[in-house]
């Protein structure tokens, strides 16, 4: 399945196989690749060639501990490959021979990857020079963390958040934390629902603990998914406001709304209450879910895409029993007990930032 495009897949011997590919010029230049032993960088791709150059210069300019880089690559046909074998030869390389979605290609990332740490980056992100060395201190002064989310900030408005940690509600809605405000606010630590992948750090043995990202899931809400695991587990997803990053926001995908991202998310909502809610949860829930499900189908008949929204619906219906569910255990009353109260404070602050977005465009 894997074509050794680079000739430095042997990741575990990376630093020593990189010297004979590449000059003094070249590790001068890229030495944050030499004695890397806490944390991966990895990049998960899928036809991004026109992003990677200021992915790659943000990563060139970070100031703080060493880091491997891995990019993943999900079978692009637009030089992706060849790009970052130029312009970052020492970096591993992951060739999939075809598209198998987000949380196919960064979870053969995690498990290449021989570092405590893994960091997974979008191709079209800038990092700041604290990126890194933020990630990396947050997970290391906080033993009880699974994932550290980034401070996102919009790449065409850079004086506004764009994604400061995931929430989750009630009604059913994931939402970006802090999404339009000004980047001068979120300037304290925070625990959150969850991480957003495409700027996030977590802790890799715990992917053994609580099983990787969902791959039924293809792309979006994985992240989601996989945080809300780790909190039914114990453990917690952070925010680290000094860890900032530029980001376009749906780079691959093209646009906020299209056809196959509506179908998937509406597919994958059904999957992460499924999974992750026992039976009595449900039951709570049922109401402000349905309510939640009614309002989105709405909203996107308004703005052309109902059809698509309905039959994502229907499809995680009928194909919700293929998914492994988080084993019900009494033992993790409190943790379920914490994620249903975490829901219903993330349902107020969705309602708040409705409002803040609302009363600012008027």
């Amino acid at each position: 399945m894997f074509q050794n495009i680079s000739g430095i897949l042997q990741f575990s011997g990376f630093s020593a196989i990189i010297l004979s590919y590449t000059g003094a010029s070249a590790r001068q230049k890229w030495s944050f690749v030499l004695n890397m032993e806490k944390v991966t960088v990895i990049i998960p791709n899928y036809n991004g060639k026109q992003f990677m150059e200021g992915c790659m210069e943000g990563l060139r300019g970070q100031k703080g501990p060493k880091f491997r880089l891995l990019f993943v690559d999900n079978g692009s046909t637009d030089g992706s490959v060849e790009f970052v074998q130029e312009h970052c030869p020492e970096a591993g390389i992951l060739a999939l021979d075809q598209n198998y979605g987000f949380s196919r290609a960064v979870n053969e990332g995690i498990r290449a990857a021989k570092t405590p740490y893994v960091i997974l980056l979008n191709n079209d992100t800038k990092p700041h020079p604290g990126y890194v060395a933020a990630l990396v201190r947050a997970l290391d002064e906080h033993p009880e963390a699974f994932s550290v989310s980034a401070k996102m900030i919009q790449m065409y408005r850079p004086d506004q958040i764009d994604d400061a940690g995931d929430q989750y509600t009630v009604l059913g809605w994931a939402f970006q934390r802090g999404v339009a405000h000004s980047v001068k606010r979120y300037r304290k630590p925070a625990r959150v629902f969850s991480a957003c992948a495409g700027a996030a750090a977590y802790r890799r043995s715990v992917f053994e603990e609580i099983g990787y990202f969902d791959e039924k899931h293809f792309a979006y809400l994985e992240d989601l998914d996989v945080g809300w695991r780790a909190r039914l587990y114990g453990w917690q997803n952070l925010y680290a406001p000094d860890a900032e990053i530029l980001h376009v926001g749906s780079g691959t995908s093209g646009s906020k709304y299209n056809e196959f991202k509506v179908r998937l998310a509406a597919r994958n909502s059904i999957y992460l209450n499924y999974k992750n809610m026992p039976f009595i949860q449900h039951l709570l829930n049922a109401p402000a879910l349905l309510l939640g499900f009614y309002i989105k189908s709405r909203f996107f008949k308004k703005i052309g895409f109902g059809q698509e929204y309905k039959e994502g619906l229907k499809e995680g219906w009928r194909t919700r029993k293929s998914c492994k569910r988080v084993r019900f255990s009494v033992s993790r009353l409190w943790n379920y007990a914490c994620v249903e109260g975490r829901m219903i404070g993330g349902t107020f602050s969705y309602i708040y930032e409705f409002l803040y977005r609302k009363l600012k465009k008027e």
